[in-house]
């Protein structure tokens, strides 16, 4: 399809975006943090949370090497467990901004505070981490390692700090969070086969480990997950690992392994353009023949998180790499580039190419509350299916979109690699 015919089909029906507007911005988490006290004295005997089902973890980055690590259960919705992990399925089921708040208000995070190298920091003798399969931070692991929600009882110091923590740009937000004692485990959790061939091996490195569990098809969420428990990589260096570098590292390893792959892969034969839009946030991936580069422009609008002053101009951040990789850590956009790039190299390998891709991220007012980088990663994955517009020169292909971006071409062009290499590198695109 024409990229003129293709970008008109994504004129919005009004009416439509007004009624997902009134959803998105329905502030209803209070009646949700009310429900979910109500459902938590009903589930507290004495001081235990009895009948809980943890799908998943968390481990914090407050007050590194002693953090805060945590199981996390959904209060009187134990057998809807599975649908408050964060994962591709939100996407799918469109999730917008409240329903993912709404999720976060509703799991009780149970902490305790520990090393990252070894449960009992008090004591030189205590165990390392992946010596640990009992007491709280052995409970957590199982949680983690486990490929269905597991049910448990908590020991809590008290009662739960309500309230919803806004989250960053990386790890989606958090809610009610308590002080645990104990943790104990009601049932046998579930360990899928390659889980445990990862944990059998004491001399298996992190990123190979986390290659070896993505073929045997495990998603980036599951893979974050077992890392961030501290049950991958060399016995030696097996370690706890706060949620939000756990994911931005999975992101990454998974890319370097899929940009491998294509790497001697022949070039797509046409300039590509494909858009996705979701939670107030729109993409353009544009791809052009040539070998693998890539590079992640955001835009964020005034009155938007992280560019809140409404009077303001659009905030840029971009991040670049050649054929070979980035060898530093990309500070602007920091797990967006990860996740983007992801998504961009799960396309190209599934058909056999590759590609100069720039990915175009525009952030709208309307994203008012950060949900995570798994937003960022699922709208790319999904900008790929469906139709796409062709243009006859990569030129062609970034003067038209952006046309329908809120910064001219000449501001593009100082803040993108790629589209100031326009000119001079014209030729290889026609």
């Amino acid at each position: 399809m024409r990229l003129g015919d293709y970008i008109e089909e994504l004129e919005p029906d009004e009416e439509a975006e007004r009624r997902r507007l009134a959803k998105e911005k329905s502030y209803a988490i209070t009646d949700h943090l009310e429900r979910f006290e109500r459902n938590f004295e009903q589930a507290l005997s004495g001081d235990t949370l009895v009948g809980s089902s943890a799908p998943s973890i968390f481990v914090g980055r407050s007050n590194y090497p002693d953090i805060p690590v945590g199981v996390l259960s959904p209060v009187g919705d134990e057998a809807q467990a599975e649908e408050y992990v964060t994962d591709g399925k939100w996407y799918q089921q469109g999730y917008a901004i409240d329903d993912v708040l709404q999720r976060r208000t509703g799991l009780l995070n149970s902490s305790k505070r520990t090393n990252v190298d070894s449960p009992g920091i008090a004591s030189r003798l205590a165990p390392s981490v992946q010596d640990v399969w009992d007491g709280f931070v052995g409970v957590q692991r199982e949680v983690a390692i486990a490929d269905r929600p597991v049910d448990l009882e908590i020991g809590l110091d008290g009662t739960p700090d309500l309230g919803l923590d806004a989250g960053t740009d990386v790890a989606t937000p958090r809610g009610p969070r308590a002080t645990a004692r104990s943790a104990d485990l009601t049932e046998n959790p579930h360990v899928p086969r390659p889980v445990k061939k990862t944990l059998e091996d004491d001399d298996w490195q992190a990123q190979g480990a986390m290659t070896y569990l993505y073929r045997r098809g495990f998603d980036v969420y599951e893979i974050n997950s077992i890392l961030s428990a501290g049950a991958l990589g060399e016995a030696a260096q097996r370690r706890l690992v706060p949620t939000r570098w756990s994911i931005t590292a999975v992101d990454d390893t998974i890319g370097q392994y899929l940009r491998g792959r294509i790497k001697n892969a022949p070039s797509i034969d046409e300039v590509q353009v494909w858009a996705n839009e979701y939670m107030g946030n729109r993409y353009w991936v544009i791809l052009a023949p040539g070998t693998w580069e890539f590079e992640l422009v955001e835009m964020k609008s005034p009155g938007s998180i992280w560019n809140p002053a409404p009077e303001g101009n659009v905030w840029m951040a971009s991040a670049a790499e050649g054929y070979e990789g980035r060898s530093s850590y990309v500070e602007e956009t920091a797990g967006a580039y990860y996740a983007a790039r992801l998504g961009v190299l799960e396309h190209l390998e599934s058909i056999g190419r590759q590609a100069t891709c720039l990915v175009l991220r525009e952030v709208s007012d309307d994203y008012w509350a950060p949900v995570g980088v798994w937003q960022v990663r699922e709208s790319v994955r999904n900008a790929f299916d469906g139709e796409y517009g062709t243009a006859e020169t990569f030129h062609d292909a970034v003067s038209t979109v952006t046309q329908r971006l809120p910064i001219s071409l000449g501001r593009l062009r100082r803040k993108s690699t790629l589209a100031a290499g326009l000119q001079s590198n014209l030729s290889a695109f026609e």
